[in-house]
């Protein structure tokens, strides 16, 4: 759960209050975000000021302006992106699918209502049609009035913004995809995500609605040595199941306090080298990634023994009735603490 607390330096010489709970001496009155990463474990830092609190229908949301990260989106509780390392989710996320499709000139994003993930794809000179369809319309709205980095791409003439739920549009639609893009927020139980990351789901709404040579890629939550069991393990273990070739790669993000994984699927194999990676890159990409290139997509896509041992070893398959989730329920609140 996301937390912000103030401390005003009050301490009883143990690093506790009177009601055993944490407390942080300082010389002058601080503002705190904390997140509850495991039972045992929190993720805390310091803020600048809190730019925005709300609620809209789905979900809790806030605008932190933080020390170490600038600003910083929270949804329920959880820290989805920071301004200043964003960028290696979004890279991660987006370009080893486009770059290796031979051709991608149409994309579904399910979720992605921020707009990072749009700015990346729109990078690409192969794009013709970008389709974003998330089912906040006052996070989209909210992003688009205090995210500059992503209004450009809000404006581009390529991008269609759907409201709805992505598993209702695409249902609904005809249409094919050359690639279809998970940016939907992290599987919380009692949120609203987690039958996106279904085998049923990816088995009969996603994988049809795939060109040929078309390419399913998904954020799939923590994949650090201690929490990749919570669902990456599981969600590259449900892909194999419906793909012939799934491949699992990670980076670490500093804001996440955590190695974060992505799952790439196709029934074509991914082939490419570094090099012919990088020369993609430069034919397709507008501008420079801050973050990827050839060699390390290779490093991200080479997971430490202890992680590889999970996946190949995995036997769970995500169901609605078999769910797994990352640890956390979803809510944010403040509190004073003295």
């Amino acid at each position: 759960m996301g937390d912000i607390s103030y401390t005003n330096g009050i301490s009883n010489g143990n690093g506790c209050n009177g009601n055993g709970h944490s407390v942080v001496s300082y010389n002058r009155k601080s503002c705190w975000y904390e997140e509850e990463i495991e039972e045992n474990l929190r993720w805390c830092f310091a803020l600048n000021s809190i730019l925005h609190t709300g609620a809209t229908q789905f979900q809790d949301i806030q605008l932190l302006d933080t020390k170490p990260f600038g600003k910083a989106l929270v949804i329920d509780g959880k820290l989805q992106s920071a301004e200043t390392d964003e960028f290696i989710y979004h890279e991660s996320l987006v370009h080893p699918p486009l770059l290796h499709h031979p051709n991608a000139k149409t994309i579904f994003i399910m979720g992605g209502g921020e707009g990072s993930t749009a700015r990346e794809l729109l990078r690409h000179k192969t794009v013709e049609k970008v389709i974003m369809c998330d089912i906040d319309e006052e996070v989209v709205d909210f992003c688009k009035s205090y995210l500059v980095v992503n209004r450009e791409a809000f404006c581009d003439p390529r991008l269609e913004l759907i409201i709805n739920d992505a598993r209702a549009e695409l249902e609904r639609r005809e249409e094919c995809y050359d690639v279809i893009v998970g940016d939907l927020a992290d599987p919380i139980e009692g949120g609203p995500c987690y039958k996106l990351y279904t085998k049923s789901f990816y088995e009969s709404i996603v994988k049809p609605r795939l060109n040929q040579d078309g390419i399913f890629v998904t954020q799939a939550g923590p994949a650090g040595i201690f929490s990749h069991t919570e669902v990456f393990t599981c969600i590259y273990n449900t892909l194999r199941q419906v793909f012939k070739y799934v491949v699992p790669y990670s980076a670490h993000v500093p804001s996440y306090a955590d190695i974060w994984g992505w799952v790439m699927a196709s029934d074509t194999p991914f082939v490419l080298t570094a090099d012919e990676l990088d020369l993609r890159m430069k034919q397709r990409i507008k501008g420079e990634n801050r973050y990827l290139d050839g060699k390390t997509f290779t490093s991200s896509s080479t997971l430490s023994k202890a992680v590889r041992k999970s996946l190949n070893s995995e036997t769970h398959v995500y169901t609605e009735k078999s769910a797994r989730f990352i640890y956390g329920h979803g809510t944010a609140y403040k509190h004073n603490q003295a």
